[in-house]
């Protein structure tokens, strides 16, 4: 439960705001007599508690109940004994460099945090880091310009966290700088919630904070990269694992 507990943290004004509104629909239902009118009322009150409840159930679901930070799919792609330079990048929320650091000791993990997301602005984020304290080796990067070697890393792995570059030109720029760095056999692993319907229905208008397959596909393309595998973390997220163009790869 602790990612949920964080994810209710980081959204409870939202929460506050829904419960609220929620107790005066149901409050003026009964001050008013037209029968239509009061169950009309009580409906949109219903809705709105009941996708309340639905988004902190499907964050439990997602974050701590998933693979999404447990990494086991990562095996089918990515051969860790032969691995030497691993790229982490997150949002200001990291739980799980450290896990891979114990797990995979004969890698050399870098840990990247992407400077300036919107995430860094939001008032939970000191507990998010007390609960989650940032690798010793974390640096600050931006994600246009990957400080690292050309061919230089065989994995780049970002979890939910390139949703935060903004718009469409430096995703591409994210993703040509990915390639610039991956060795010719490497792999480029993002995992992101997509904007798609399941994510409208638990998540509402927050599913706006994401991007739709067709777009993450768009960048990728256009950085002179191709998902090999597209598989599904769990009913909310995705994980698409990218190679370059030039490898002979079997989608």
């Amino acid at each position: 439960m602790k990612i949920t507990k964080l994810v209710i943290l980081f959204n409870y004004q939202k929460i506050v705001l829904g419960a609220i509104v929620s107790a005066i629909l149901f409050f003026l239902s009964f001050q008013i007599n037209s029968a239509n009118f009061v169950l009309l009322l009580r409906i949109f009150g219903f809705v709105i508690l009941l996708n309340i409840f639905a988004s902190i159930v499907a964050s439990y679901l997602l974050y701590d109940k998933s693979d999404l930070y447990e990494f086991k799919n990562l095996n089918k792609f990515i051969d860790w004994e032969k691995t030497e330079n691993a790229t982490l990048i997150h949002a200001s929320f990291d739980p799980f460099s450290k896990k891979l650091e114990e797990q995979h000791k004969n890698v050399n993990f870098t840990v990247c945090d992407i400077f300036e997301n919107r995430h860094e602005q939001e008032s939970g984020i000191k507990i998010s880091k007390q609960t989650f304290p940032p690798n010793p080796k974390e640096i600050k990067i931006s994600p246009t310009n990957l400080p690292f070697d050309n061919e230089s890393q065989d994995v780049v792995l970002a979890i939910t966290a390139v949703h935060e570059v903004l718009n469409h030109r430096d995703r591409v720029f994210f993703f040509q700088e990915a390639k610039r760095i991956l060795k010719n056999d490497g792999v480029i692993i993002v995992s992101e919630q997509f904007r798609d319907v399941i994510n409208f229905v638990f998540f509402n208008i927050g599913a706006f904070h994401f991007l739709s397959e067709k777009h993450w596909k768009k960048a990728i393309a256009e950085a002179g990269l191709e998902v090999i595998a597209n598989e599904k973390i769990t009913p909310f997220a995705n994980m698409l694992v990218i190679k370059k163009l030039c490898q002979n790869t079997i989608i």
